[in-house]
C-alpha cells in the first residue's frame, strides 16, 4: 500500500515555501530518567561523602514532577547497587583505564562507568547494548568532549571478558541480591 502523496499545487521552482518549526522533546523511557537521576546522585555521594540515604532524600526534594513508581524504584535499585558493589566495580574498571587509578578518573566518567558496569556487569537489568548505549549517552551530556569515547572503549573491552563478567554476576547472585 502506497502513501498518498500531497497536493503542493502551482509551485513553481524557486518559489518561496514556509516552513514551520514545531519543538519536539524526545520521549525519554523511564529507565532512562531513572540513570539520570542515579547519575546525578552518584556523583554528589562521589564528591561529598554525603550519606546515601539523605542524597536520596535531597533529590526527591529537589525533583519537580513527581516521578512515577517504577522510575523511583529503579533509579533506587541503580544507586545503592553501585553503592554497594562499588569496590569490585572499581576494581573490574581499572584494568580497562589502567593510564588512571579509578579514583583519578573524572567523576562524571568514573559513575557513569560504575552504573554501566552495575546494569550490565553486575545485575543483569539491562542487555550489553543498552548499557553501553545509555552509559555513552549519558557521557555526551554530561562528560567532557572526550567522555563518550573514553566510556565506550572501556565498558566494549570490559564487556568482551566474559571471564570478568560471570566473576561480576556470581558476585551479585552470591550476595543475595540476584
Amino acid at each position: 500500500m502506497s502513501l498518498p502523496i500531497p497536493e503542493l499545487g502551482d509551485l513553481e521552482p524557486g518559489d518561496e515555501v514556509s516552513v514551520e518549526d514545531i519543538p519536539h522533546t524526545p520521549m525519554q523511557h523511564d529507565h532512562s530518567i531513572a540513570r539520570v537521576l542515579a547519575l546525578q546522585a552518584l556523583y554528589e555521594i562521589d564528591q561529598t561523602n554525603h550519606p546515601t540515604g539523605e542524597v536520596l532524600n535531597g533529590l526527591a526534594a529537589r525533583t519537580d514532577a513527581e516521578l512515577g513508581e517504577d522510575i523511583t524504584q529503579y533509579m533506587h535499585k541503580l544507586i545503592l547497587g553501585v553503592q554497594k558493589f562499588r569496590p569490585v566495580i572499581d576494581a573490574a574498571i581499572q584494568p580497562f583505564a589502567p593510564e588512571f587509578p579509578v579514583k583519578h578518573l573524572a567523576a562524571v566518567d568514573r559513575c557513569i562507568l560504575r552504573l554501566a558496569i552495575f546494569e550490565y556487569g553486575v545485575a543483569e537489568l539491562v542487555p550489553m547494548g543498552v548499557a553501553i548505549d545509555e552509559a555513552v549517552s549519558l557521557a555526551k551530556q554530561y562528560g567532557a568532549d572526550a567522555s563518550p569515547r573514553f566510556i565506550n572503549g572501556v565498558l566494549g573491552n570490559l564487556m568482551e571478558n566474559s571471564d570478568l563478567i560471570m566473576r561480576l554476576h556470581a558476585t551479585y547472585k552470591e550476595s543475595g541480591e540476584g
